[in-house]
C-alpha cells in the first residue's frame, strides 16, 4: 500500500495532530467500555517515544455543528489519561485561541485532547478553512481512526492534504489485516456473512462473490436466498421482494467460481424467546407456522469442513439468533473452529461489525482471530470494495 506509517516520520519535537476514534459509550458519568481508547494506546506510546507531542482530535456523538455540553470530550479526559498512563490536558475548543494556547503549553511527555471536532459545522462539511485552522496547530498529521475513514471530514480527509501525514498503528493494523483478507489473500478464501437483511448488504455480497471461494450466508439473509430458490421458510424473517436480486447474486457467484453455502438443515421454533421449544428439520421441511433461528448440525458440520480447508476467512455476521439460548449453538460452534484453526497457524481470520464482535465476545473467542476490527461502517465499505476517503488521503 502507498500510505506511510509512524516508522517513516520524524516526530522529534513535533506537534503531532492525531485523529483518533474515542467515541465510547458513556453513562452516569462513566465510560462503560474503554476498548476504543485502549486501541489508540500503541500509537500514542510511539509518538511519545519518538519525542513527539500528541494532540488528539476526535468526535463524540452527533452534535450536528452545535456545542452540546453532554457531548464534550472533557467528560472522558480522565478516562483517556487512565488508559494512556500519561497526563492528558484538555482544550475547550479544537481550533482558535483555546487550542493554540493549549498546544503552546504542552510539555514533552504530555498529551492534549482537543474538544469535539463536530461542535463545528466545518468538520462534517470538510470545510477547507476549518481544516486549515486545525492544520495551523501542528507539524504532522497522523490518522489512527480507521472507523471514521469512510467519512470525508476535515479531520479525516481535509487535514491530510495540508500536513505531512501517515497512518497510526491502529489504522496500519486495520489496513494490513483487510489487505491480507481481501486484496492479496491466501486461498481458499471463505467469507461468512450473516445478519437480518440482504438489503443492507447487497454491495457487500456483490463484491465478495468476485473475491472469495466460498460465501457462507447465515441469519435472516439465508432465508431470503432459500425462499428465492423455492424453499418455504414459514414465518421466518425474509425479504421475499428481493428474490430476484438473490438469484442474480447466485448467478454472479456461479460465473465467478464462488460457491454460495446455505443451510441444509435448520433449528426452528414458534416463539421468539430464549429456550423456546425447538426442533431440527431439513431446510425443505420448515413448518409453515415456525421461524428459522439457527443453522442445524449438518449445516454447521459442512461449514466447519469448509473452514478446515480454508487459508483465509473474513466474517461479518452470525449464523443465527445468537443472543437467545440455544440459538447461539451454530454460531458458537463455527467460532470455536475458526479459533482452533487460527491458533494452529492454519488460518488468517478477520472479523468486524457490531453483531459479529458481540457474538465473538459472548463465545469467548476474542483471542481466536488474527484481527478483529472495531470499525463498523468503514469495515463494511472496505469489504464492499469502496474507496475510503480517509485512507485515500494518506496515499
Amino acid at each position: 500500500m502507498a500510505w506511510k506509517t509512524l516508522d517513516d516520520m520524524d516526530l522529534d519535537g513535533k506537534v503531532v495532530l492525531t485523529r483518533v476514534d474515542i467515541n465510547v459509550p458513556f453513562e452516569a458519568g462513566h465510560v462503560t467500555d474503554a476498548t476504543r481508547i485502549e486501541r489508540i494506546k500503541p500509537t500514542i506510546d510511539d509518538i511519545l517515544a519518538k519525542g513527539g507531542k500528541p494532540v488528539l482530535m476526535a468526535h463524540f456523538g452527533r452534535p450536528k455543528g452545535q456545542v452540546v455540553p453532554e457531548m464534550s470530550l472533557g467528560l472522558i479526559t480522565d478516562a483517556v489519561a487512565k488508559v494512556l498512563g500519561v497526563p492528558v490536558k484538555f482544550a475547550s475548543d479544537c481550533i482558535g485561541a483555546p487550542a493554540k494556547t493549549a498546544v503552546a503549553e504542552l510539555q514533552v511527555g504530555e498529551v492534549l485532547l482537543l474538544e469535539n471536532t463536530r461542535f463545528h459545522e466545518g468538520e462534517t462539511q470538510n470545510d477547507p478553512k476549518f481544516a486549515a485552522s486545525l492544520a495551523a496547530l501542528g507539524d504532522v498529521y497522523v490518522n489512527d481512526a480507521f472507523s471514521a475513514a469512510h467519512r470525508a471530514h476535515a479531520s479525516t480527509e481535509g487535514l491530510a492534504k495540508l500536513l505531512p501525514c501517515c497512518a497510526g498503528r491502529l489504522m496500519q493494523a486495520e489496513l494490513s489485516a483487510l489487505e491480507a483478507a481481501l486484496a492479496t489473500p491466501e486461498r481458499p478464501v471463505v467469507a461468512v456473512v450473516g445478519g437480518a437483511k440482504v438489503s443492507t448488504k447487497l454491495d457487500l455480497l456483490g463484491n465478495l462473490v468476485r473475491k472469495v471461494d466460498y460465501l457462507i450466508i447465515g441469519g435472516g439473509m439465508a432465508n431470503t436466498f432459500l425462499a428465492a430458490e423455492g424453499v418455504d421458510v414459514g414465518k421466518s424473517l425474509c425479504e421475499h421482494d428481493l428474490a430476484e436480486t438473490a438469484l442474480e447474486i447466485v448467478k454472479k457467484a456461479d460465473e465467478a467460481g464462488c460457491e454460495i453455502v446455505l443451510p441444509i438443515d435448520v433449528v426452528v421454533a414458534r416463539e421468539f424467546k430464549a429456550n423456546a421449544a425447538n426442533e431440527v428439520v431439513p431446510v425443505t421441511e420448515c413448518p409453515s407456522d415456525a421461524m428459522i433461528f439457527d443453522a442445524g448440525p449438518a449445516s454447521v458440520k459442512r461449514i466447519i469442513d469448509i473452514i478446515d480447508e480454508a487459508k483465509t476467512l473474513i466474517m461479518n455476521g452470525p449464523l443465527g439468533v445468537f443472543e437467545l439460548t440455544p440459538f447461539h449453538t451454530g454460531t458458537f460452534a463455527m467460532l470455536a473452529e475458526i479459533e482452533t484453526q487460527t491458533k494452529a497457524g492454519k488460518l488468517i481470520s478477520v472479523a468486524g461489525g457490531g453483531d459479529t464482535v458481540s457474538a465473538i465476545n459472548m463465545a469467548g473467542s476474542a483471542d481466536g482471530f488474527t484481527y478483529i476490527s472495531t470499525a463498523g461502517g468503514a469495515f463494511l465499505e472496505w469489504m464492499e470494495g469502496k474507496a475510503l476517503p480517509g485512507v485515500v488521503a494518506l496515499g
